[in-house]
């Protein structure tokens, strides 16, 4: 089978890959070989094992194939992942960062934190699991270490408060900052173009300059994710 694989043109720290068989996919290189975190493809290439980064089941990849203007999650950095579920993107942000860096992840479900721990923490020794409510950061703050940027992806009505709470607690000035809106979450009946523009606002309010903001259709129907950056 041929395989071509070439570095993405917003990263060194991921790939676009194909096969014969499919199109050019996302993927990145596995922090762990032969593991599988969600059931995704593992490809060896010249030496190294690769996974496919499912847009479908990723906002951060389906950020990258909609065209987000910048990506700033890279080798070494220490991340903050507030909702990160069963691990699914957190576990290719873990190989984004690499063996150098760090993610802390917290979610508030105790199934989803059983399930990332027996999928993602007991393969990487890059990851911390924190199974807290991510509107309450003091009730973390004690196990995280300053971090260079926070992803955010949470099914709750407030998000950009949310984020604007940890960032208070935990960003530097200048720091980056990811938040995927998921307007269902906030307001069902509710025009979501209405709710982006309304977290948008309450992101501003709270010191963050907003580099981008895109649509995520059609991987996920009315999400929209947000760059930005944190001014003190």
């Amino acid at each position: 089978m041929a395989i071509a694989v070439r570095t993405h043109p917003l990263s060194p720290n991921f790939f676009v890959m194909s096969t014969e068989a499919d199109n050019e996919q996302l993927a990145t290189l596995n922090l762990s070989p032969g593991i599988s975190v969600y059931g995704e493809k593992l490809i060896a290439y010249e030496g190294r094992e690769y996974r496919i980064w499912d847009p479908f089941r990723s906002k951060l990849a389906a950020s990258v194939l909609n065209g987000i203007k910048s990506f700033p999650i890279a080798s070494g950095m220490r991340v903050l992942y507030l909702g990160s579920a069963t691990g699914t993107t957190a576990s290719h942000v873990s190989d984004i960062v690499g063996e150098g860096g760090c993610v802390y992840c917290v979610d508030f479900a105790p199934r989803s934190m059983r399930d990332f721990l027996s999928n993602v923490f007991q393969h990487r020794s890059n990851v911390f699991p924190i199974l807290a409510d991510a509107r309450f950061p003091e009730s973390y703050a004690f196990l995280v270490a300053g971090v260079d940027g926070i992803y955010c992806d949470v099914a709750q009505p407030e998000q950009a408060k949310l984020l604007s709470e940890n960032a208070r607690g935990f960003l530097p000035d200048g720091g980056w900052a990811m938040l995927a809106i998921k307007a269902r979450s906030i307001d069902v009946a509710r025009d979501p173009s209405a709710i982006f523009e309304e977290e948008l606002g309450v992101l501003r309010e709270s010191g963050f300059v907003v580099i981008d903001s895109i649509r995520l259709d059609p991987y996920d129907k009315a999400h929209a994710m947000v760059l930005s950056q944190y001014e003190v």
